[in-house]
């Protein structure tokens, strides 16, 4: 949990609702609990883990925030439709909406897994939440270098597979950019380094020993967890930047490929 680390003016956001996916653990807990330290009221999205949701819900209610707990497979369409009707009837609609859960590394899934999470589910979850988003709303995708660049830059063997998917689902979403901004509405994508303490950090380094310690030697530093949710926090709020793009640490190693 962060503790020193404010990246939200408090009260700034007071009046408003973030949902963040992915949200029980990790960069999606520390993101949904820096817009609540600011003031908004917040959509915790989970998986499998519902304590875990329960739990951080309740201690962001201490805050003063509503905090809206919800179970929902983004690869489900209805799972999916339904996490948003239930936030339309309680907030009515959406100021921030952080795509943040991603996976595809994981064991025993199916092979397109990766594909219809990193893409597909994307999509999928920013057109369900259409209507709940209006003028000055904002939607963040987040992603990793090793993604981002994946074009131009190769990543680790085992890590491949993800990248190619999650820049597949970055391409889908920059291409509603236009329909969006004729809204009002803003998308930015935030990509950054490995992040210390991940769970593909974790998977990364048990398939190749050695991976994490060898980038934060060419990076000069990794972020850690509380680090990187502040970046993706205040993606929400800033300035859209140049190509809707926020670089989050080192990125000269992937700019030279």
């Amino acid at each position: 949990m962060p503790e020193t680390l404010t990246p939200l003016e408090p009260g700034s956001l007071a009046g408003k609702t973030a949902l963040v996916t992915g949200s029980s653990r990790g960069i999606g807990a520390d993101t949904v609990r820096y817009f609540a330290q600011a003031g908004a009221n917040v959509v915790i999205n989970f998986r499998n883990k519902a304590p875990r949701a329960e739990k951080l819900a309740t201690e962001l209610r201490g805050l003063g925030v509503e905090a809206l707990v919800i179970g929902a497979d983004l690869t489900d369409p209805a799972s999916v439709r339904a996490m948003f009707d239930e936030v339309e009837r309680t907030f009515g609609g959406l100021d921030i909406l952080v795509l943040n859960a991603s996976g595809g590394m994981e064991s025993g899934m199916a092979a397109d897994y990766a594909l219809a999470l990193n893409r597909d589910a994307q999509v999928n979850v920013l057109e369900s939440a259409s209507s709940l988003l209006h003028e000055g709303s904002r939607v963040v995708f987040v992603t990793s270098h090793q993604a981002h660049f994946i074009r131009t830059t190769a990543t680790m063997a085992e890590y491949e597979p993800v990248a190619l998917s999650k820049r597949a689902g970055e391409d889908a979403l920059r291409e509603r950019i236009p329909a969006l901004a004729e809204r009002g509405v803003d998308l930015v994508v935030v990509s950054g380094d490995m992040i210390e303490g991940t769970i593909t950090a974790t998977l990364l380094e048990r398939a190749n020993p050695g991976a994490i310690a060898l980038r934060r030697e060419d990076a000069g530093k990794l972020y850690n967890v509380a680090e990187f949710a502040a970046e993706v926090a205040r993606a929400g709020v800033d300035p859209v930047p140049a190509d809707n793009t926020r670089l989050v640490g080192d990125t000269s190693s992937f700019l030279a490929g």
